[in-house]
């Protein structure tokens, strides 16, 4: 008897009940052909999770499902057309069908594939177990791999043997850690972890693009912590980041996030010890320039807090926000907090939480170049050279911000011109 306590059907049925759902499966099921819910939507409705996607499968083959989609009123974009996937829009809605698949040849990376007709031949040729099940338009739910038991048990199984699977996409190593961070309980499946490490050497074939799209995925999983922690026990780590890990700073970033994760905080903090190392993953995840500012910004405030011989305290905070932002020098902090360096005053982390929701505001330098020219500066390179000087000299002051300290500011800078 397969076990599914816990499995919400009541969920799965409203999700048959979405009227645009519903007007695509009429459209496509009938006249000798069918078509089911698949994957991920059927996977989350039945844990209670949110849907992101309501992917179809079909007998039709792509033209057909083109035809039938577009009498109907409905426009289909032949997205991955080599795959036998067509998105069908409704009412501004899209969603993806995709004729039923037989393997022909997979080398590791990419499979050529031929259309077929059978639901459990292509449910079969699917990664996970949890991943392969559908369900009809009259509700009937079909598991042709065990998926459910594995479900209800919070388990995520290869299909058939895991070596098998991993060789045909060896994308599927990190996703074997990626759901399990996200809907695993307990510890990893040991085939599928067997097999994931016995067939590591194929992460190098791997497109960076791929990678850091699965990584990033993982990054922001609920169990992120001890998946992680894993797959560095594993030697699994050190290859996706092509340098260490600092795990602890990485947990200690996590769980001051709440519910709002950020899987690009959550990689610096796991994988930037100095600036460099955000040039090293800009190159190896493909990140963008504003990921990698982020990520560099605080690689750049990690070595200034852990070389920094004096306690922080709120005073000493201000120039250092003032300086370089609030969000690298809050990064740092949390992910360093609990380090033997930097000394920490206890009301530091109150004065942050108030720079960051805005109660105090970030100190402004009080000076511009235009400052100084009306004050009889001729315009130049010596009036940024001035502003420089100021500015040193304001953050050395704890970045007062009122107008009595910024006319003395402007004061002493005039008398530093006339030398």
């Amino acid at each position: 008897m397969v076990v599914t306590e816990g499995l919400d059907r009541e969920a799965l049925a409203a999700l048959l009940r979405h009227p645009r759902l519903r007007m695509v499966l009429d459209v496509l099921n009938g006249g000798g052909e069918e078509t089911r819910l698949i994957g991920g939507a059927v996977r989350d409705a039945l844990l209670g999770h949110a849907i992101k996607d309501r992917d179809c499968a079909t007998t039709a083959t792509p033209e057909v499902t083109i035809r039938r989609a577009e009498a109907a009123g409905f426009k289909a974009v032949p997205t991955g057309i080599e795959h036998g996937t067509v998105t069908v829009v409704v009412e501004g809605e899209p969603f993806e069908v995709t004729t039923l698949r037989e393997d022909v040849e997979t080398d590791g990376r990419r499979a050529v594939v031929r259309f077929g007709r059978d639901f459990a031949t292509d449910a079969r040729r699917r990664d996970f177990t949890i991943n392969a099940l559908s369900v009809g338009p009259d509700g009937r739910l079909y598991d042709y791999a065990g998926g459910l038991e594995d479900l209800a048990a919070r388990r995520v199984r290869f299909i058939g043997d895991a070596r098998t699977r991993i060789r045909e996409d060896y994308l599927r190593i990190l996703r074997f850690f990626r759901f399990h961070a996200e809907y695993g309980h307990g510890e990893p499946d040991p085939a599928g972890l067997d097999a994931a490490i016995r067939e590591r050497a194929g992460l190098a074939g791997l497109s960076h693009e791929r990678i850091r799209t699965e990584l990033l995925r993982l990054l922001a999983a609920p169990r992120a912590v001890e998946t992680v922690a894993r797959l560095a026990e594993c030697g699994l780590l050190t290859l996706l980041l092509g340098g260490v890990a600092e795990l602890g700073r990485f947990a200690r970033v996590v769980a001051s996030e709440g519910r709002q994760p950020d899987p690009i905080r959550r990689l610096a903090a796991l994988a930037v010890m100095v600036h460099e190392d955000a040039d090293r993953l800009r190159e190896r995840l493909r990140l963008s320039n504003e990921e990698h500012r982020r990520i560099a910004a605080y690689g750049a405030m990690i070595e200034i807090l852990k070389t920094r011989p004096l306690p922080l305290d709120p005073a000493a905070l201000r120039p250092l926000v003032a300086e370089h932002g609030v969000e690298p020098v809050a990064d740092a902090l949390r992910a360093l907090a609990g380090e033997p360096r930097p000394v920490l005053a206890g009301d530091v982390f109150p004065a942050l939480s108030r720079l960051e929701t805005g109660d105090d505001p970030v100190p402004a330098f009080p000076l511009r170049g235009r400052d100084l020219v009306a004050a009889g500066i001729e315009e130049g390179p010596r009036v940024g050279e001035l502003l420089e000087a100021a500015r040193r000299a304001w953050l050395a002051q704890g970045c007062p911000t009122d107008e009595t300290s910024a006319q003395a500011l402007l004061a002493r800078t005039l008398d530093l011109a006339r030398l």
